[in-house]
């Protein structure tokens, strides 16, 4: 009993990892801008995939599994791309989860 206990508790301890990285973005104004983005974000060999909403202001990053980019990582990228970056959250959404927000936002 013991060790389940210590198992379960050890299980409950362990930091658990965002799937995907939200980032607010200012300075998005064009095609070529979402493209050195992604072409930018993927260089990273955490990186799963990468969403661009030029409309939105938003850069989004799903993650390989139990893997994770520090804040200041990805603020470097963009910022050193010319990019302004607002805010960066960590969330359980899928990127496909995040395409349906926008199409639900335009009806």
């Amino acid at each position: 009993m013991k060790k389940t206990l210590f198992v379960l508790a050890a299980l409950l301890a362990t930091p658990t990892l965002a799937d995907t990285i939200e980032m607010k973005v200012y300075g998005l104004v064009c095609g070529f801008c979402a493209q050195g983005i992604d072409k930018t974000l993927r260089k990273n060999p955490a990186t799963a995939d990468v969403l661009v909403s030029l409309e939105h202001q938003l850069v989004a990053v799903s993650t390989r599994e139990g893997q994770d980019i520090p804040d200041a990582e990805l603020t470097r990228a963009l910022t050193d791309s010319g990019y302004d970056v607002k805010a960066i959250t960590r969330t359980q959404r899928s990127l496909q989860e995040i395409r349906g927000s926008f199409k639900e936002a335009k009806r």
